[in-house]
């Protein structure tokens, strides 16, 4: 009750109305979000929480586009089966769904490791991504602390409160800005069957770096954003792979850490808009 709670608190925070749904992937449930009309916008969410992560901005790019924020398989509501928990399987999954609603092409905007599966799709299909938008993303070569690790092996294999407070610091610039029901309901999907297998089994291979030769293949129009104060991967991979992408864009936020959505909401949707309606 407690995670189903904090999950519709973090929804109802969005100030309009979201849809809920599901959808089978093969045999996989896999929950998502949408919200507005118009052209897809597809949001994929970091390690954590799930769709829910992107409650500061569901809302603001609802105005001007369908949103549509999946529960990747293993997070959130969506089914947790035993698997590999790398790029090439969420890969494989994100297609699937796409494909059952009936999307051929979109925008695609993927926070931290959500930005390495969004580099992926690109790589493997590169007709169905339209714009690209990767928020302090995975699968740039960034090397964390080892007290961030430390942290982030914490929350994983113990979740509490006094491990999400520590992981906290790690992610983001003013944890008080962060909606306290996301970090609830991150420890509630963590506790529940299955809930810690994509750290168990993936073991950090689906935000393994990309070679730079594959990412000056990805030919997409990129915005590249990251928080100037990110302590779990440090704004330089960002502004590399900015610099080896044909087409790149970078896009840094100060006051902000590894979830700028949440430090900065109304800079980073401005900033995020203004690229994909530009």
């Amino acid at each position: 009750m407690q995670k189903q709670n904090a999950r519709q608190a973090l929804i109802d925070s969005v100030g309009i109305p979201v849809t809920q749904a599901d959808v089978m992937v093969d045999t996989i449930k896999t929950a998502y979000l949408s919200a507005g009309t118009g052209y897809p916008v597809i949001c994929l969410h970091g390690g954590g929480a799930g769709a829910v992560t992107w409650y500061p901005s569901i809302g603001p790019l609802s105005q001007h586009f369908h949103v549509i924020a999946p529960d990747i398989v293993g997070y959130g509501e969506s089914d947790k089966p035993d698997a590999a928990y790398d790029k090439a399987y969420f890969v494989t999954w994100l297609k699937q769904w796409l494909d059952e609603l009936g999307i051929t092409r979109a925008h695609i905007i993927g926070l931290s490791q959500g930005g390495a599966i969004a580099l992926q799709l690109a790589l493997d299909y590169p007709e169905v991504v339209d714009k690209l938008v990767l928020v302090d993303s995975g699968g740039l070569g960034a090397k964390s602390p080892l007290l961030s690790i430390v942290g982030m092996v914490w929350l994983n294999t113990w979740p509490s409160s006094l491990a999400n407070r520590f992981f906290s610091r790690y992610i983001l610039f003013e944890p008080k800005k962060r909606d306290p029901n996301h970090g609830r309901y991150s420890i509630e999907v963590l506790k529940q069957k299955g809930g810690q297998k994509p750290f168990t089994q993936g073991r950090g291979a689906a935000v393994s770096a990309l070679s730079d030769a594959a990412l000056s293949r990805i030919s997409n129009k990129t915005l590249v954003v990251w928080g100037e104060n990110d302590r779990l991967f440090p704004f330089e991979y960002g502004a590399k792979a900015a610099a080896i992408m044909p087409d790149a864009t970078l896009c840094c936020i100060k006051d902000a850490g590894h979830l700028p959505l949440m430090d900065q909401p109304a800079v980073f949707n401005q900033a995020v808009i203004n690229f994909l309606l530009t």
